[in-house]
């Protein structure tokens, strides 16, 4: 009921309110400084005498405080520049106090008008200061509150508790601060705490959300921070300075990250690569693995192109709706189809071939992840090997004119399942080139792509914001890089420039130490490296042991003798490759090995028909 009654209570009331309690307040000060005076004296106080004073003193209390604007000062912004206003009404009614006595003759000392005075400046804050913690209280328990607790009790932790105070919706509960000195403390009427009594304390004070209010430790930090406070059950969010918030100079502001292209160690190629529209203009194209990075991208680029048709094959349900949804909101001409489905599924492939009239083959659906695929050989090699031979061998019969594989450096020499079956897949491409009419096949192999699914780079950033550590398998490992773009760009090439057959690699320049790169990336978010030579820096970078069939080096090619292409940027070589026969025990073998779920078998598989096979792989195999 209070509650509603103040908060129906309209501006200009509560001001009226406002202004009698300073003329209450008025009056009682100077009956006040009577009795005080007569209690020292030891005399009984006259108060008849004064009564009429204390009326004109209320009387000109009202007017004054109307004058001095205190009425108007909303309780939760009452503050020092206030409390001046008060001690200016204090000396103003005071001295008509005098002036009044003198009229009426009512006999009061000056001793006594000047106790009134002080009396009266004491009631006027103090009085403001009762009211806005009780309506404080009646706002908390009449609405409910958001309970906060403040994380850091420095200058930016109490300037938040001291601005949530004025708030209805906020309530700052306690702080919590890892500083022992101030813990056990009450500061700005909060008690602080310990960090190690976070869980108690939301529990018992029923805790809401916990803000973290120490912009000047490092963002790491901070993250480090909030990562040990997600099993409490609440909100934890971060309060950058208010410094910071308005951009004051002088305060030092984070960097923004490294762009991804500048990490490539070498110059981009986009601008450098020529158009292709001319292959795949008026075109019916599929794509597989449509919704994963590359295939994705590869859309994007053909609908560039001009085609007719743009057929979307993919197995995943959310990957295949995402990138659909895309297309179609580009408002593009062409007619997309989305094809939910596997690459093996054979009548499923042939059917969307024969419908839709398919003349280009895109093949990019593919498991590539490494650990996931070392640790289930079966499933990698089923979908890697024999998905490719039952799509290309379902295009060959349907008549396709081209068909590009999307490969990887990971095939040269391969020392992990994932390299050996796309090797394999190269294998079953290269043969039915041999022996295909009208179908061109062809295979493009880059290293790895940048911001893809998967790949360090989003891994990196992703530790980066958690505070670290970066995780590096080894502090010697080099990879090769390019952008998706130019990884699209140069599988486009591939069908464009394709005779049969052929394996296209890109210049990809230098390799490069990914502690470098890991480094770059931590630098250039504005952070340092925390290692022996810096022990203080934000994050460190931890060596966790090269995994599984993991190469300390990458590779593109298997053969030195390299053939150029009407791009000097793109290399064609000449790869070796089993004979059909080879080819067909290969096929036969693998397939019993993953019929019977024989990881054993299919890894001899891969032992003896994937040419340049690193020992690992081979010893791994014998082992087994």
């Amino acid at each position: 009921m209070i509650y509603r009654l103040v908060t129906a209570m309209t501006r200009w009331q509560k001001q009226c309110v406002f202004a009698a309690t300073d003329a209450v307040v008025a009056a009682a000060s100077i009956l006040l400084a009577v009795v005080l005076s007569a209690s020292v004296r030891g005399e009984p106080a006259a108060l008849a005498p004064a009564m009429p004073l204390a009326l004109c003193m209320a009387f000109a209390a009202i007017v004054l405080t109307w004058s001095l604007g205190l009425p108007q000062v909303k309780l939760n912004a009452f503050e020092m520049r206030s409390a001046a206003r008060a001690a200016v009404l204090a000396m103003l009614v005071t001295v008509a106090g005098i002036g009044l006595d003198e009229i009426l003759g009512t006999g009061i000392a000056l001793g006594q008008h000047v106790i009134a005075g002080l009396i009266l400046l004491i009631l006027t804050v103090s009085w403001r200061l009762l009211l806005l913690n009780l309506t404080s209280e009646i706002y908390r328990r009449g609405k409910p509150r958001m309970r906060v607790l403040i994380y850091g009790a420095g200058q930016t932790g109490r300037q938040l508790a001291a601005a949530l105070r004025h708030d209805q919706n906020v309530y700052p509960v306690a702080f919590l601060d890892d500083n022992p000195t101030l813990q056990s403390l009450v500061i700005g009427g909060l008690r602080v705490h310990a960090p190690s009594v976070v869980e108690d304390l939301v529990r018992s004070r029923r805790i809401d959300r916990i803000v973290l209010a120490m912009p000047s430790i490092s963002t790491p930090a901070l993250s480090r921070i909030a990562h040990g406070l997600r099993h409490v059950g609440v909100e934890v969010h971060a309060l950058p300075s208010f410094a910071q918030m308005v951009g004051q100079a002088g305060v030092p502001m984070r960097a923004a990250p490294v762009p991804l292209d500048s990490l490539l160690g070498r110059s981009q190629l986009e601008a450098d690569l020529p158009a292709v529209g001319d292959a795949y203009t008026g075109r019916r194209i599929m794509v597989t693995g449509a919704g994963g990075s590359i295939g994705a991208e590869l859309c994007r680029q053909i609908l560039a192109c001009d085609p007719q048709c743009l057929v979307l094959v993919e197995q995943s349900e959310l990957a295949l709706y995402t990138i659909d949804k895309e297309l179609a909101e580009l408002g593009v001409k062409p007619t997309i189809v989305p094809v939910l489905g596997s690459v093996l599924d054979g009548p499923a492939m042939a059917e969307a071939m024969r419908r839709h009239r398919v003349d280009v083959v895109l093949h990019a659906a593919a498991y590539k992840h490494l650990p996931l695929v070392e640790t289930n050989p079966i499933a990698g090699l089923e979908n890697n090997v024999l998905g490719t031979k039952v799509l290309a061998e379902v295009a060959r019969d349907a008549g396709v004119d081209r068909f590009i594989l999307v490969s990887s450096d990971k095939a040269v020499r391969p020392t992990n399942v994932m390299g050996a079956s796309k090797r394999l897949a190269e294998l079953v491409v290269q043969d039915l080139a041999t022996r295909s009419g009208r179908t061109r096949f062809s295979m493009v192999r880059f290293g790895n792509v940048l911001g893809s699914s998967g790949s360090v780079i989003p891994l990196f950033e992703e530790q980066i914001a958690r505070g670290g550590p970066v995780t590096l398998t080894h502090p010697d490992v080099t990879r090769y890089f390019m952008t998706i773009a130019e990884a699209a760009r140069l599988v486009l090439l591939a069908g464009s420039f394709a005779r049969g057959g052929d394996v296209f690699v890109l210049d990809m320049g230098a390799s490069v130490p990914i502690r470098r790169l890991a480094r770059q990336m931590i630098e250039g978010a504005g952070y340092t490296v925390r290692d022996a030579a810096n022990p203080d820096g934000d994050i460190e970078i931890r060596i966790t042991g090269l995994r599984q069939g993991e190469k300390l080096h990458e590779e593109l090619l298997i053969s030195p003798d390299m053939l150029t292409t009407p791009h000097v940027k793109i290399l064609r070589a000449q790869e070796s490759f089993l004979s059909e026969f080879e080819t067909a025990n290969a096929m036969r073998a693998l397939r019993a090995a993953i019929d019977d779920r024989d990881e054993a078998a299919a890894r001899a598989v891969i032992a003896r028909w994937v040419e340049g096979i690193a020992a690992p792989a081979v010893s791994e195999t014998l082992r087994r």
